[in-house]
């Protein structure tokens, strides 16, 4: 049986997803083109307008439609906090914290030599060029680091941390520790000694 050249292009071009092999693109062409269609084209319309439109901001490097994302652009963030992420992703858990009020800067990836990421494809000229710029922004009081606690992301913040320290500016990273409800027993050993060395004096 021949498929349709048509269908074979619908099927690898759903493979460029992440995690999506050859059999799961085929069910999600089959599914598209049989249970869908109106689904399909509203996609197909939305991915056309987004690589249109969006485009990174000239300052966080978020994705934006405008060359300064609204973020960037509010008179109601502080200047001198700047943190480090490493996806949107992480950005937006970190706003849900409502703890945080400074500006952002995404690295869209860590450092992994193995995949062939390197500090020219995290564009890391880009944050030192903001962190250089800030003084004329405002004072630039500390750049939080605040990369995931795996190998790649545990590299990429030593890497920022020594870069960024030759620019004179205070650097620190998030610390690791206890999630909130955890109970000890259910806690792994590395993530329970964390937390012990990152204990804080309590205040009576």
């Amino acid at each position: 049986m021949v498929t349709p050249s048509h269908l074979e292009d619908l099927i690898a071009a759903l493979r460029c997803l992440p995690g999506v092999g050859p059999k799961s693109a085929q069910r999600m062409a089959y599914h598209l083109l049989q249970r869908d269609r109106a689904g399909a084209l509203h996609l197909a319309k939305s991915l056309e307008q987004a690589v249109s439109n969006i485009l990174h901001c000239s300052k966080c490097n978020n994705f934006s439609e405008h060359e300064i994302c609204d973020l960037c652009a509010s008179p109601k963030r502080d200047a001198g906090l700047l943190c480090v992420v490493e996806m949107p992703a992480d950005l937006l858990m970190m706003e849900q914290t409502q703890c945080y009020r400074g500006m952002y800067f995404v690295l869209m990836g860590r450092l992994s030599p193995l995949d062939g990421i390197g500090a020219k494809e995290l564009h890391l000229d880009r944050l030192v060029r903001r962190v250089q710029e800030q003084p004329h922004e405002g004072r630039l009081a500390e750049v939080i680091l605040a990369t995931n606690f795996t190998v790649e992301g545990d590299a990429t913040a030593h890497y920022l941390a020594t870069l960024l320290q030759a620019q004179g500016v205070r650097v620190s990273r998030i610390a690791r520790g206890l999630p909130v409800g955890g109970e000890l027993e259910q806690v792994d050993s590395g993530t329970l000694a964390q937390a012990v060395l990152e204990r804080r004096e309590v205040m009576g």
